[in-house]
């Protein structure tokens, strides 16, 4: 393949409650909502994008809050941990900005020896915070009690969890372009580019126990594309390559196509651009509901079908 992803464009996951998935995502770890918006494919339920300043590629987590949805559960064919980079300096801060607030968290280590504080959100969804040096991006600086030199920089890398590593090795490499990283104790690191925080996709072989998606677990992981010609060329070569994959969707602010590894985990490539400052300015992001023209003339019966939430 003649041209890879550059990074992770956004991982998006299952929630339950929108109200207690906005006060976590925005007062414990710090993160901007840059959107709210629906599912363009369910318009009853919100799609909440939280990231950065700008909700950059490489920072952005998002939610489908879905009232009285089942809780997941972890296992085979899943995405199990999102990780996000902070400062290395600054994992002292985060331990005692989770403590202040009562959430539970512990200590541990990636697979390239970087202290890591492991997390769970309100719905149960493993997450970790990852200590590093020198990733030069700019967390969001809008929340009071986190300052900026602590922020979360965005994201660093996912696990997947598979029965077996090959059949997923395989794509990642042979037809995304990845390089293997390392390889030890039934867990393969693969890395995009030059493998900086964003750029990392952990597989851990062996899980027996096929994982359940619902709330509280990962939806999909997205991968980088720069622009529309690009995804194009994806498009081409997934179906090339036998890999059933969906049509280019237009998501609003960004062009997507759709497939499944072999170990089942469902992986998006999104273009870009062009970014959620297309249909707001960049100091009113995320404070309005956002619809795209087609569902603009549903827009009272949309209001009316979600949950109200504070920002």
């Amino acid at each position: 393949m003649s041209v890879t992803p550059h990074g992770i464009h956004h991982v998006t996951a299952i929630a339950r409650d929108p109200q207690q998935n906005v006060d976590f995502y925005t007062k414990v770890f710090g993160l901007r909502l840059v959107k709210q918006t629906v599912n363009f494919d369910a318009p009853h339920i919100w799609h909440l994008y939280y990231g950065d300043e700008h909700g950059s590629p490489t920072s952005t987590l998002t939610f489908f809050p879905w009232p009285g949805v089942s809780r997941g559960r972890e296992g085979s064919g899943l995405t199990t941990a999102t990780s996000f980079s902070v400062p290395e300096a600054s994992l002292g801060f985060w331990s005692k900005h989770l403590a202040g607030l009562k959430i539970d968290w512990s200590w541990g280590k990636d697979s390239s020896g970087h202290d890591l504080i492991e997390v769970r959100d309100y719905d149960g969804m493993r997450l970790q915070l990852v200590g590093t040096v020198g990733d030069a991006r700019s967390g969001w600086d809008g929340v009071a009690d986190i300052p900026a030199e602590h922020a979360v920089r965005g994201l660093h890398s996912v696990e997947l969890s598979e029965a077996q590593i090959d059949p997923t090795a395989g794509m990642l490499q042979n037809l995304l372009g990845m390089n293997l990283a390392s390889e030890s104790s039934g867990k393969a690191s693969f890395q995009m580019a030059t493998g900086e925080s964003g750029a990392k996709v952990e597989v851990l072989g062996g899980v027996s126990d096929r994982g359940l998606q619902a709330g509280g677990t990962v939806h999909h992981v997205a991968f980088r594309a720069p622009d529309l010609p690009t995804m194009e060329l994806w498009q081409q070569e997934l179906l090339g390559r036998g890999v059933g994959v969906t049509e280019i969707m237009d998501r609003q602010y960004f062009k997507s196509i759709y497939f499944r590894e072999p170990g089942g985990v469902l992986f998006e490539i999104a273009t870009d651009d062009p970014g959620f400052d297309i249909d707001e300015p960049l100091l009113e992001l995320g404070k309005k509901l956002k619809l795209p023209p087609w569902l603009e003339p549903s827009r009272e019966q949309i209001q009316q079908s979600l949950p109200e939430i504070r920002s």
